[in-house]
């Protein structure tokens, strides 16, 4: 029993690891917004979510979540049932990775990312981050 509770202990410490670490990335995106840098600010959305995934899989399997970045492949894999809506909100989301860390030669993602545009993902991001955030099933302490 009491080598139970300690395995449990673990496995609760790993997802509040990943929940403090998207949290820490949630602010620094609204930080971001604020000051304007806004394609760094969806990114740091990305990272948001990504990780609130990886928190949902060790929840859900006590174990090390897959290495990606790839927001639809963590949510399959965390046996996430997710609408349409949802899955191509992730796919978008997964694009904002991508398209800030490896820009073109025209940087066209950081043109594309004007203060309208930004806001109106960062707050889909918030919706789907409060929705994701939900399906952690641990208990708490």
């Amino acid at each position: 029993m009491a080598r139970e509770k300690e395995i449990e202990f673990e496995k609760y410490d790993k997802v509040q690891y990943w929940l403090k670490s998207a949290e820490d990335d949630w602010q620094v995106s609204q930080h971001l917004f604020r000051n304007r840098d806004y394609s760094y600010s969806l990114f740091f959305g990305h990272l948001t979510i990504e990780k609130i995934l990886k928190a949902i899989y060790v929840d859900r399997f006590d174990d090390n979540p897959p290495y990606t970045h790839r927001l639809i492949y963590l949510a399959e894999k965390a046996s996430l049932k997710l609408s349409k809506e949802k899955m191509k909100l992730l796919e978008v989301i997964t694009d904002f990775n991508l398209e800030a860390r490896y820009p073109d030669e025209k940087f066209s993602f950081k043109k594309r990312c004007t203060k309208d545009f930004t806001e109106k993902y960062m707050k889909r991001i918030g919706a789907i981050k409060k929705w994701l955030a939900n399906q952690i099933r641990q208990s708490k302490k």
